[in-house]
């Protein structure tokens, strides 16, 4: 009875959300396995796809076409992420084959290459004019020129030409040249004893070549432990002594190797965390367990502990780090540790880096994996520990399709494979610590840093006052600039952080008031000192710095705001003589820029560390005695309800990077809202007291956690477009919904115009809605019917509503 393959495509549309039937061949019989990627004619084309199940019998009626080819000599999805890969669509409303490839390393993601080839049809003009070679041409629409896109366009319909498609694996091993010898050990000391005397170098290599193991040797180690030359190689090979072939080798991500050590003594909170977590990874309990620890109170060290408990045990652990920018360092704590069994994946990665860390944690090579976001889907076997670090970092959650949490996916896992999930946070999110007060997750506290080490001394500057004072919009107040020349004059260091990027906010002229904005964005313009631009932070696009207002042709148009580069500036010409290195967004594009500029630091190359948020996170540096918040008070005005849990959380991360060690920290947080309760309790640290306050406010206003909520969104280049299918949208779901419900919108969404397209939006509230899958379901399964252009999306559990 002949085989056949259910594949899923890789068409992300409703009508192929379903597996597709194919006849597996002969030669293929019993060989192909779910997970494998496979090419497949699809219509008139070549399309890659993936096996996800084998039968032996179809509904199909007709001739079912043949697989075409199979890409993988083994599953690249094991049975677990296929299974995930199902929950994941299923409750972020997407398509199996969108969070498959979510799952997978970019070289794993089959690219298809189109070539278009003449006929004989073709006039020899014709020919002459798109075929000058007589050869085939690829065929890229978005590279060719009008003219010649419509000429082929015409030759195809009139049968003059084909057009084939070829899938394009992108998987690439890298090799190295790999030494084996080809004659037995006798023989090559009879040859070394006959050359001794007239080539020395030549009896080195035969001497070497007696020692080898069975398998191949890199080329460059042979070089170096037998001390010969590569021409004295070639020469080997030439005699027949020895012969060279291709060696496989990973291509590692770690720039430099790591000191080993040690697990440190730990204090009796630390000691209760670890048991607790251990009892559960050595009982396989998917238990969850919330590590709610003060800044500096060595929450890692619990980590470590607890990851080489299940090591031990013959299991793998996952630690999962919320940005790029932590992982040099965390990566760095967990390699030392645990040495060669780590593997890191993250997007800072090149794309064969992440391939060759991705496949040796599929061999079961690497048994510790450290990474961001997407390596929640590594494909590790024997989980025994799942970590979550910062779990209350907004970039956990995705915000494209497909767009889940991480924490979600975590949870997932640690039910699949018995294993316990760790949450770590100084100010978790109101979700889990809600959980954790209901019980579902167990609570462990670090309430002290090690060794008693206070808690830095924060400082509130009314910049209200300072302003009044100093007459000017400064970003320095006088008390943080005595605090920051009293640390260089003591060969301390300092951090601050800015809320934003760039060098200035906007460009503003003061006889109109016109503000320059994107053309294809509601939003305005930021400029940029290097290179002198402005540009869009959402689509892009850039534009020369205006000398004149476009709109009254006044010359008084000028920067308002504060960027990081406007303040390096300032800074550097109020501390001539201070060092300092800024690290946001555009001083780390290049790949191994956070590692580079964090190592800087860490050897004192520079005095202040001026950044972002992303400086806030996980950083240690001893020496760092100050903090400074340069503006605390930006995501307090954002129409967004978790504004001011992100701003007591950011405050509260960014105050702990001072004083971790001997000496003593201090922190000055400079705000326009001094009396808001965000900043008052981040001066004490008091998150007890911010999750009452902060729970009481969600209450009223019946927000999450108290309920749950779903975005809907539309979007189209033209407003009426968007704002009329969210009014369709809105009336399927009161129809399907409750009046238990509670349903915002439509709205324009707070940034209304992004990269020419509105953007409407419908926000559900709810506490238990059974219908609302099968209306959400709904929703997505008509707007694969909608208006051309027309983008509708779900987010179940959006991060904010803007």
């Amino acid at each position: 009875m002949a085989q056949i393959a259910q594949v899923i495509v890789d068409v992300p549309t409703m009508q192929t959300n379903e597996p597709y039937s194919y006849a597996i061949p002969d030669a293929l019989r019993d060989q192909l396995q779910p997970g494998m990627r496979v090419t497949v004619p699809f219509g008139h084309r070549v399309v890659s796809g993936f096996v996800v199940g084998i039968t032996d019998d179809t509904q199909f009626e007709g001739q079912l076409k043949p697989i075409q080819a199979v890409l993988d000599l083994a599953p690249v999805l094991n049975s677990e992420l296929q299974q995930l890969a199902d929950w994941l669509a299923t409750t972020t409303y997407a398509f199996r084959i969108t969070c498959i490839q979510t799952m997978l390393p970019n070289l794993l993601k089959a690219q298809v290459e189109r070539e278009i080839a003449p006929t004989a049809e073709l006039t020899a003009q014709e020919r002459a004019t798109y075929f000058p070679d007589g050869m085939a041409r690829p065929f890229d629409s978005t590279k060719l020129d009008p003219t010649t896109l419509s000429g082929l366009l015409k030759l195809r319909q009139a049968g003059k030409v084909t057009v084939t498609y070829q899938v394009k694996d992108k998987a690439a091993v890298k090799t190295t040249p790999g030494i084996t010898t080809t004659l037995p050990t006798s023989q090559l000391q009879e040859l070394a004893t006959s050359v001794a005397k007239r080539a020395p170098k030549q009896a080195a290599l035969l001497t070497y070549l007696q020692q080898l193991p069975a398998q191949p040797v890199a080329q460059a180690k042979v070089i170096k432990d037998a001390g010969v030359s590569a021409e004295v190689i070639r020469a080997g090979e030439t005699k027949g002594w020895l012969k060279r072939q291709p060696l496989e080798v990973y291509r590692d991500p770690f720039q430099q190797p790591v000191a080993p050590t040690k697990p440190l003594t730990l204090n009796d909170q630390q000691h209760a965390a670890v048991t607790a977590i251990n009892t559960a990874v050595t009982q396989h309990a998917a238990q969850t367990f919330l590590v709610e620890g003060v800044t500096g109170s060595g929450k890692t060290e619990v980590y470590l502990q607890s990851i080489a408990t299940a090591l031990k045990l013959g299991r793998s652990a996952l630690m999962l780090v919320p940005e790029i920018a932590l992982t040099p360092q965390m990566t760095n704590r967990v390699k030392s540790r645990f040495g060669h069994q780590v593997a890191v994946l993250h997007s800072g990665l090149s794309k064969g880096e992440q391939y060759d860390e991705w496949r040796r944690i599929d061999r079961g090579e690497a048994t510790v994996v450290v990474g961001a976001r997407s390596a929640v889907f590594a494909p590790i076997q024997h989980l025994g520990l799942i970590i979550m670090d910062e779990e209350h970092e907004s970039s956990y959650k995705q915000d494209e399709n497909p767009r889940y949490h991480a924490r979600d996916v975590a949870l997932w896992r640690g039910q699949y494979h018995d294993c316990p999930v760790v949450l770590g946070s100084a100010t978790p999110s109101l979700e889990t610590r809600a959980r954790a007060a209901k019980g579902l997750y167990t609570r462990l506290v670090l309430d002290h840093r090690i060794n008693h080490r206070p808690l830095p001394t924060v400082h509130i500057v009314d910049m209200r006052e300072e302003v009044k004072q100093h007459s000017g919009d400064d970003d320095f107040s006088a008390p943080l600039m005595t605090a920051i020349q009293e640390r260089l004059d003591r060969h301390e260091q300092v951090v601050l952080m800015l809320n934003r990027r760039g060098f200035s906010s906007f460009m503003m002229c003061r006889d109109c008031g016109f503000v320059l904005k994107c053309p294809n964005c509601d939003i305005s313009l930021t400029y940029h000192v290097n290179p002198r631009l402005m540009k869009c932070h959402y689509c892009g696009h850039e534009e020369a710095v205006p000398q004149v207002c476009p709109n009254c042709h006044s010359r008084k148009i000028r920067y308002y705001g504060t960027g990081t580069q406007k303040v390096e500036e300032a800074l550097q010409k109020l501390l001539p003589s201070a060092r300092i290195l800024r690290m946001d967004v555009d001083s780390t594009r290049r790949k191994g820029a956070h590692e580079r500029l964090l190592k800087q630091f860490g050897r004192h190359d520079a005095d202040i560390l001026l950044g972002t948020q992303m400086i806030a996170k996980g950083l240690d540096f001893p020496n760092v005695t100050l903090v400074g918040v340069l503006n605390a008070d930006t995501a307090l005005g954002l129409p967004d309800f978790r504004a001011s849990e992100r701003t007591f959380q950011l405050l509260t991360q960014v105050s702990g990077r001072a004083g971790r060690a001997e000496k003593p920290g201090e922190v000055y947080i400079q705000t326009f809202n001094p009396d808001h309760y965000a900043i008052q309790l981040a001066q004490t640290q008091d998150y007890e007291r911010f999750f009452v306050t902060e729970m009481h406010m969600r209450h009223q206003g019946n927000y999450p956690p108290y309920y749950y909520a779903v975005q809907l969104t539309a979007s189209h280049e033209d407003e009426k477009v968007a704002a009329q299918a969210m009014y369709q949208i809105l009336a399927a779901v009161k129809t399907g919904l409750s009046d238990q419900a509670i349903v915002l919108g439509p709205t324009p969404k707070a940034i209304a115009r992004v990269k020419r397209k509105y953007y409407y939006q419908v926000v559900i509230k709810y506490k238990h809605e059974p219908h609302l899958k099968a209306v959400l379901d709904q929703i997505r399964q008509g707007s694969q019917r909608a208006a051309r252009g027309l983008a509708v999306t779900i987010d179940a559990e959006p991060m904010n509503f803007m």
